[in-house]
């Protein structure tokens, strides 16, 4: 039996056509943070592939009780100060087992904001403390529509939690997003590595 739609057959006799895309991650790029003010990834985001995944390692800050943030560029990096409208939400689990919770963060949300985002927040300084997770960034190129992105994003609070983090929403521009920088509310990037893949 065979999958067919449009015409074109996407999956015959149980095996994937040879023409549909799997979704292949491309690595592009990877930077590793040493007390870094920020990471910028200025290039290589551009028409040739519709989406861009940035995947970042074992995120270190330099100072306590601090936020992971991200913001976008129109002209190369030049400045970053894109116009974003986001949604937050996380859930989040003490190690003492008494404090749990899944809620709405009006907080690290944005409406209509050139503010960097908030991906992670409350981040620890401890040496054991740290955040992972990943970034996406839909069709970075159009100049017809607004960029979506979303993220996913796992990180260890100052005090000593467990979040979940969950992001999504949009720049609110139809100039073409040529690249995206990382950085701290405050203080370095102690350590991590940030790589970005192109998806095929």
């Amino acid at each position: 039996m065979a999958v067919v739609s449009g015409g074109t057959t996407l999956i015959d006799n149980g095996a994937l056509d040879a023409g549909v895309s799997t979704g292949s991650l491309i690595l592009l790029s990877t930077q590793t943070a040493s007390a870094s003010a920020s990471i910028s990834f200025t290039s290589g985001i551009d028409s040739t592939y519709d989406s861009y995944v940035f995947k970042f390692y074992n995120i270190h800050p330099a100072t306590d009780d601090v936020n992971f943030t991200f913001n976008g560029s129109t002209n190369g990096g030049s400045t970053y100060a894109v116009t974003k409208t986001t949604t937050f939400f996380n859930a989040y689990h003490n190690e003492s087992d008494s404090v749990t919770n899944l809620g709405y963060r009006i907080g690290e949300d944005l409406a209509q904001s050139t503010s960097f985002q908030i991906f992670q927040s409350n981040y620890g300084a401890d040496n054991d403390q740290n955040g992972c997770g990943y970034l996406t960034l839909f069709n970075p190129s159009s100049t017809t529509f607004v960029k979506h992105f979303i993220s996913r994003s796992s990180n260890y609070h100052d005090s000593d939690y467990a979040m979940d983090n969950f992001i999504g929403g949009y720049f609110n521009t139809t100039s073409a997003i040529n690249a995206i920088q990382f950085k701290m509310s405050s203080g370095n990037i102690d350590d991590g590595i940030i790589k970005m893949y192109g998806v095929k």
